[in-house]
């Protein structure tokens, strides 16, 4: 049975331009978790943990009964603030996130019920039973890559909101990230992640 590579089936997704681009994300299967406060923050890496472990969870017990074998997809995060108003000018202990990670259509309630009571048992923080499985569409987005550290987002955000406004194109206040490298190997100045910032209709 052919493994299943969800980031290259659909790569057209996660164009990584140096420059902005437009592009349509149709709707998606994906498991995620959601919170407030500051990326990085305790809740924040514990919220990580807790979906990586459903995450793999799921794919190994799928796996092991013959349903079928996939790769793990990338970190997604979206970001908001409660009153739409532009992160920038929220402090970031505000901010509302939703931590994401696609996963194929196969998947099921049933398959995270499962995960979820298996990871308790075995010791795991109760915190895996917060993930969902749910259909998302991100629909018409700018996207560029953003090569450097995560507070040094705002030069290619102020790139993106340029081409925006050449463009005469409409953004909302959400902002979104896909995490190309892990930060955990690779230095800061290298880091690669794909800024995400939907269109407003």
């Amino acid at each position: 049975m052919t493994k299943i590579d969800l980031f290259k089936t659909h790569k057209a997704d996660y164009v990584a331009a140096k420059t902005p681009v437009v592009i349509e994300v149709a709707q998606a299967t994906y498991i995620s978790i959601t919170g407030i406060g500051a990326p990085g923050e305790h809740a924040f890496t514990n919220a990580i943990e807790a979906l990586y472990a459903m995450a793999y969870t799921v794919k190994m017990t799928r796996k092991k009964n013959n349903q079928g074998d996939y790769v793990i997809c990338k970190l997604e995060a979206r970001y908001w603030s409660d009153n739409g108003e532009c992160l920038s000018k929220v402090d970031k202990s505000q901010w509302h996130w939703q931590l994401m990670i696609r996963t194929p259509a196969s998947v099921a309630i049933a398959d995270l019920e499962q995960a979820s009571a298996a990871l308790i048992s075995k010791g795991k923080s109760a915190k895996v039973k917060d993930v969902e499985l749910i259909e998302h569409q991100f629909g018409s987005c700018i996207q560029m890559l953003h090569i450097g550290a995560y507070d040094d987002e705002p030069r290619t955000i102020k790139q993106m909101l340029t081409f925006a406004e050449q463009e005469n194109l409409s953004v909302g206040n959400e902002h979104c990230e896909i995490y190309i490298s892990d930060p955990r190997r690779v230095p800061a100045e290298r880091l690669k992640t794909i800024l995400r910032t939907p269109l407003l209709c």
